[in-house]
């Protein structure tokens, strides 16, 4: 129970920051920032259903900052390309899938 209360306040912990990462300088890819929100938001469901143990939680939100990390590098000189973005959003399809496929398996939090 202790790991998932710290899982869970990571998890709280990380939101401001990607909000944050996401409202300063990132205006040219708010369908990368919305996306990003959503799949933060299926990871948040899955700790407090259940559905997610705390390692699988913890490898989701290391892919999740990789992505992150994929956009604020493509946004650093001010102009997202046509191929970072299409890099960045492939990197979120992964990652989507990822998150699908670790909510609906047989493990579960105890």
């Amino acid at each position: 129970m202790k790991t998932k209360s710290t899982i869970i306040a990571m998890m709280l912990a990380v939101l401001p920051a990607v909000a944050l990462a996401q409202s300063t300088g990132t205006t040219s890819t708010p369908r990368i920032d919305q996306r990003q929100a959503e799949q933060q938001k299926r990871i948040n469901q899955g700790v407090q259903s259940g559905q997610l143990t705390t390692k699988e939680a913890a490898r989701l939100e290391k892919g999740q900052a990789h992505v992150q990390k994929m956009e604020n590098k493509a946004t650093a000189d001010g102009k997202v390309t046509k191929k970072e973005r299409a890099r960045i959003e492939h990197a979120q399809d992964q990652q989507s899938r990822k998150i699908h496929r670790e909510k609906h398996d047989k493990q579960t939090a105890k």
